[in-house]
């Protein structure tokens, strides 16, 4: 029995199983023994296959990977959005290998990856499924491409897949400290009321990981599957922007629900509706900022500013500006809205805010 056949017999069971209190552990160790398959899915075999354009070297500021079924626009919109020319055609799987784009947007060059079209079963390797989802994996923000017209079937079905595979949307890391020890059994704590787990299913994943010394600290309410994600240590938690395309075709009614959905946004790439928002909430989910730097008695540089991400420091500034600058350090002046008063004397520690204009005084 292969690992496809274990995964589908346990997926199965899940199903036909009724959720109830007799039933947690059963489901929770079911839960655990499909992680532990999906895993051993998601490794490379021993003799790799030699597969095309999907070893991309990451560059730029940031890396969005476009996914999306067949046929959605993920193509058109390469194309609108960067200089890169991929090809679209009204049938599906036009797209077969990995196309880079760059946009340049706000001094800023963003990698967008046009990843063929995913079909459902990619986890499992059908239609280059595995190699796409690789890609995603690597990318800072995952734009989901979906085709107004089609409802949320798409949607469920590609958020499924990406699931299957350790890909968390929108989602952040439970709060669950988890080391293995040499010895001592399992210590069990936490530091709130649990309603979703008990320390007896907690030791039944833990055994079934072959884990039998650990210390494991709740510090939220989490649930078998969270535990189960932290145990495996190879999940990636990364924002998605929900793309919906042709919306041209549809009713202006329905055009207001899908834009009121949280982290959603409406286009039409034939007919360049709404991408210039696009890019703003783009910039925005990728938590970039620019900072500019200025010399003593000059006016600052506004025309090649730093990419930075939001929360960094003037020593990441130091640091980005030269490798050395951060040891000769002494002070820095920053005018903008990080500081009360401009320009603003501040140490290595003050946190940087989008155009803020710096100045970095050396010993």
């Amino acid at each position: 029995m292969g690992i496809l056949e274990k995964i589908s017999e346990i997926e199965k069971e899940i199903s036909r199983t009724q959720k109830n209190k007799a039933t947690e552990y059963h489901l929770g160790l079911l839960k655990a023994k499909l992680a532990k398959y999906r895993s051993q899915l998601l490794e490379p075999s021993k003799k790799s296959e030699k597969g095309e354009g999907f070893d991309v070297l990451k560059s730029g500021d940031a890396r969005v990977a476009l996914i999306g079924f067949p046929s959605v626009g993920k193509s058109t919109l390469l194309s609108t959005l960067t200089k890169t020319e991929s090809e679209a055609a009204s049938y599906e799987f036009t797209t077969l290998t990995c196309i880079p784009g760059v946009i340049d947007y706000n001094g800023a060059n963003i990698q967008l990856l046009d990843l063929p079209g995913i079909i459902e079963g990619a986890a499992q390797g059908k239609g280059r499924g595995r190699q796409v989802i690789a890609v995603a994996r690597t990318a800072d923000l995952v734009l989901m491409m979906l085709d107004a017209t089609k409802k949320d079937v798409h949607r469920h079905l590609l958020e499924k897949e990406l699931e299957s595979v350790g890909i968390r949307l929108n989602k952040r890391k439970p709060n669950i400290y988890f080391k293995i020890k040499k010895g001592g059994g399992i210590s069990f704590n936490s530091t709130c009321p649990l309603t979703k787990i008990d320390e007896k299913l907690v030791q039944m994943i833990l055994h079934e990981y072959k884990i039998f010394n650990a210390e494991v600290l709740f510090r939220e309410d989490c649930t078998a599957d969270e535990l189960i994600d932290v145990i495996c240590a190879n999940r990636v938690y990364l924002p998605c922007l929900y793309v919906y395309n042709k919306i041209d075709q549809i009713s202006i009614e329905e055009v207001d629900r899908i834009a009121r959905q949280p982290n959603s946004v409406v286009v039409s790439c034939n007919m360049k509706l709404n991408l210039d928002y696009l890019l703003i909430i783009l910039w925005e989910y990728l938590n970039l900022i620019r900072v500019y730097t200025k010399k003593p008695g000059q006016p600052p540089d506004f025309s090649d500013g730093l990419i930075l991400r939001k929360g960094v420091t003037v020593e990441h500034v130091c640091h980005a500006i030269h490798r050395n600058l951060a040891q000769q350090f002494k002070y820095a002046l920053v005018w903008g809205t990080s500081t009360k008063y401009s320009p603003q004397r501040v140490g290595a520690s003050h946190i940087m805010h989008d155009e803020d204009v710096i100045q970095i005084v050396k010993k």
